[in-house]
């Protein structure tokens, strides 16, 4: 599928506990929140068009490229889902239609000293990783076919399996189906460049008004592995999302699972 064309945008603190484990909470001490479980904001990964870093499509599937400079790299297990975008007479963007749904890792440096989440979110091709399918959505509401899905991830080094993030339900997201998407129509319009965050709907002017958004929509929290443990060349990621109803969180593939793979470089 060629993402090439979309906007993609991803979603800060909407699992409890990973900003914490990400040692990224103090860089949102300054933003206010409508509510303490609310996400923090969107960023930016990838701006089709752009001259700058963020228009290289960082966008991999079997393969993860660490920076070329010494850099602590941990897996952001994440759901993206597609998003087809409506705008109103004045470009305003007046809803965004869920399309479809995989794993996504939103892999990020811990970069000391970066002054917008972008900085740490790509670095080059292959910087981020996708699944090995989609599964189509049928309704982005309670009742429909996300309700049982559940995302888990692990990093394979020296032959050992460890868990990277822990096994979380999709509705355990802190805003999810119309909630989240009433606030991410919001943000897309209204949220200002201020601190880490940047303003979205400029890079939606400067980018020519996609049609599309790739948005990743937050990642879980760590496992105690993932905690304590960066990237290293030689590891495979995992990021699973499985339906609970019919399986686990294992490897093997399925017709429902959707398995993200990428070696480590």
């Amino acid at each position: 599928m060629n993402l090439k064309d979309c906007i993609g945008l991803g979603v800060a603190g909407n699992f409890a506990h990973h900003l914490e484990q990400a040692g990224e909470l103090k860089d949102f001490e300054n933003v206010v929140t409508e509510v303490p479980e609310a996400p923090k904001g969107i960023f930016p990964f990838y701006l089709p068009g752009s001259d700058d870093f963020l228009g290289i499509y960082s966008i991999g599937t079997e393969k993860l490229q660490l920076p070329s400079y010494e850099a602590n790299a941990q897996v952001e297990p994440e759901i993206a889902v597609l998003f087809d975008i409506v705008y109103d007479e004045t470009m305003v963007v007046a809803d965004i239609i869920a399309k479809k749904f995989t794993t996504f890792n939103d892999c990020t440096i811990r970069k000391e000293g970066a002054k917008k989440i972008s900085e740490k979110k790509s670095w080059g091709e292959d910087s981020k990783g996708i699944g090995d399918k989609w599964i189509e959505i049928d309704c982005f509401e309670e009742g429909g076919v996300m309700d049982s899905y559940h995302l888990c991830s692990f990093v394979k080094r020296d032959g050992v399996l460890h868990p990277y993030g822990v096994d979380a339900p999709l509705l355990g997201y802190s805003y999810f189906y119309d909630r989240l998407k009433q606030w991410l129509i919001g943000k897309m319009n209204e949220q200002k460049d201020f601190g880490p965050l940047e303003d979205i709907a400029m890079h939606l002017k400067k980018c020519g008004y996609p049609k599309q958004a790739l948005i990743s929509i937050g990642a879980t929290a760590y496992a105690e592995f993932g905690e304590s443990n960066y990237l290293q060349s030689g590891d495979e990621v995992y990021v699973i999302a499985y339906d609970a109803k019919r399986e686990e969180g294992t490897l093997e593939s399925s017709p429902s699972k959707v398995i993200l793979h990428q070696k480590v470089k």
